[in-house]
């Protein structure tokens, strides 16, 4: 009989790295490890007041090595000895300024705890400035270089985040030999690279990110990045024109990485992607099915096949032949925040009670700590069972899910939150409400935007904390959207999608459909949408959109004031 071989996925979201250990003939789930980021839970490096969030590469280095010797130590190492492959998924756009070696700036010492030269998270709007220059170039050169990205170019991304530090702090830009995405640097890293010009680069990032597109030949010339800001000459040259998909394997683990994690240096690592599309085949993703991932914020992702002349989808994060699946069309969009906006309600909520149970003279340390743990553990599940209460519509109160800003339909991150309607009668459930029926509604407008585009969306799979853990939620989205939605069952579905671009790179599988079928996770729920409270929310829906027209016409003139 043949031995069993298994694929590592290291997914790393925002908070943390989880790795997950696949069969790969069945695509059981035989143990999963998750290492939280030290100095991010720390807050260091990040100041949300000014929408700066960055990451140290050792979160990510401790992460790698706390993860998968845990599952090493858990499975023993018999089956650790048959892992063949390891599959990588990262958040992005996360770029970071490098030496000639690949090695972060912030791993030197002279820049070990600058922020400027550490990752600069998908969610740091910092360079807002930057992607409107960006987008006033493109639309002025005689090539518009942002029509594969939605023909809006977004501070969320590689060339905005670039520019921004490279003005912000000369020494990162006088040490920066070139800029990684994450998800390009830590296969890199384990297959022990040292020259940053080898480092394959991740299709899905340059397409989605980067300005990179076939037809351009790769990455906008010089010219256009000297035009942009002189800053910037040169530095294309030290980046890359090739791209490749994730099937395709960067080389094998490093004697020093594999003795570290307890595997073979025989192993193969993948070409990374972004986490979202790595979920969407963890997913099996059909073509025309709009796969959700629902966390933080919201990714989405739609796979097309190729044929004839490509449709340029407006207003959206952009368009790639291979970023998902090899030789199928990958489109991408999403919302800036989702799961973050019912965070950040439950921290203006929580103030009160961490600030007064904490304080008291009444209780002592340990009830103090208990007390505190169990409102926060219920809060959340309290609100959502209080607001499915509340009428659709009825109390007037009503928000827009801006809160850092909009990715699609038409990037714009300068644009803020609102909470209108608030009046004397309004409660913390009305207020929750309110703001779980943004963010759906910001989902619609996604829907939308496809539907008016001329992509049909034949059916909605959703994945993620968000899906897994809030019906409440789930059933609002699938009522607004008015289309079923089915929830993978996997909790783990980007790092399922990374070791099976892992199989496939390390030859169990010859193609990543193949792969997908075998390994792949089913669905565990179906929410069906009523009749009437679909109509119900259309209503609502068209006050959603109205009220967005009304703010971001009246934020754009203040943007313009203080020009």
């Amino acid at each position: 009989m043949a031995k069993t071989a298994y694929c590592l996925g290291l997914d790393f979201g925002t908070d943390s790295v989880r790795a997950l250990l696949v069969n790969t003939s069945t695509g059981d789930e035989i143990a999963t490890s998750v290492h939280r980021y030290k100095r991010w839970a720390e807050g260091r490096y990040c100041d949300p007041s000014k929408n700066q969030f960055r990451q140290h590469p050792l979160d990510y280095i401790e992460g790698i090595e706390q993860s998968i010797t845990e599952i090493v130590k858990e499975v023993g190492t018999e089956v650790a000895q048959s892992i063949v492959g390891i599959g990588v998924d990262t958040t992005g756009s996360t770029p970071v300024a490098v030496d000639s070696n690949g090695t972060p700036l912030a791993l030197l010492d002279e820049f070990q705890e600058n922020p400027n030269a550490m990752f600069v998270l998908w969610k740091d709007h910092t360079a807002i400035h930057e992607a409107d220059e960006i987008n006033d170039l493109c639309s002025k050169w005689e090539i518009d270089y942002a029509q594969y990205e939605g023909g809006i170019y977004s501070s969320e991304w590689f060339w905005s985040k670039i520019l921004h530090i490279s003005r912000a702090d000369n020494s990162v830009h006088k040490a920066a030999f070139s800029w990684v995405e994450h998800c390009d640097w830590v296969p890199f890293l384990l297959t022990g690279g040292t020259n940053v010009n080898e480092m394959k680069r991740s299709r899905c990032a340059a397409g989605h990110k980067a300005l990179w597109h076939e037809t351009f030949g790769g990455l906008p010339p010089n010219a256009f990045f000297v035009t942009l800001d002189p800053l910037l000459d040169g530095l294309r040259d030290r980046l890359y024109t090739k791209t490749y998909t994730s099937d395709i394997p960067v080389g094998t683990l490093s004697p020093i990485w594999a003795e570290r994690l307890g595997l073979s240096p025989s192993v193969n690592v993948s070409v990374g992607a972004f986490d979202a599309h790595m979920g969407a085949v963890g997913a099996r993703a059909e073509p025309y099915f709009l796969t959700k991932i629902m966390g933080t914020s919201t990714c989405d992702i739609l796979v097309a096949p190729l044929q004839g002349k490509e449709k340029l989808v407006k207003g959206i994060c952009g368009q790639v032949n291979g970023s998902v699946i090899p030789n199928m069309l990958g489109l991408e969009a999403g919302q800036s925040a989702f799961g973050d906006i019912y965070a950040w309600y439950e921290k203006l909520l929580s103030w009160p009670v961490k600030e007064l149970i904490g304080n008291s003279g009444v209780i002592d340390a340990r009830t103090k700590e208990r007390l505190i743990k169990e409102a926060m553990e219920n809060l959340i599940p309290k609100l959502s069972h209080a607001a499915s209460k509340e009428p659709i519509g009825a109390s007037g109160e009503l928000a827009l899910d801006w809160m850092n800003g909009r990715r699609t339909p038409d990037a714009n991150q300068n644009l803020k939150g609102v909470i209108s309607g608030i009046n004397l009668g309004s409660t913390s459930p009305k207020v929750f409400r309110a703001l779980v029926e943004a963010t759906c509604f910001g989902a619609k407008k996604i829907v939308d935007r496809f539907h008016s585009e001329g992509i049909p969306i034949k059916g909605i799979v959703a994945l993620g904390g968000v899906a897994k853990k809030s019906p409440f939620i789930m059933q609002m989205m699938a009522d607004v959207l008015d289309m079923p939605i089915k929830v993978v069952a996997s909790e783990q579905a980007c790092a399922l999608g990374a070791s099976i671009f892992g199989a496939v790179a390390a030859g169990i599988y010859k193609e990543v459909p193949q792969a997908m079928q075998k390994m792949g996770s089913p669905f565990e729920t179906v929410y069906k949408p009523d009749a009437q409270r679909s109509k119900a929310y259309m209503i609502l829906y068209r006050k959603y959109d109205t009220l967005g027209e009304t703010m971001e016409g009246h934020i754009m003139e203040q943007v313009k004031g203080n020009e």
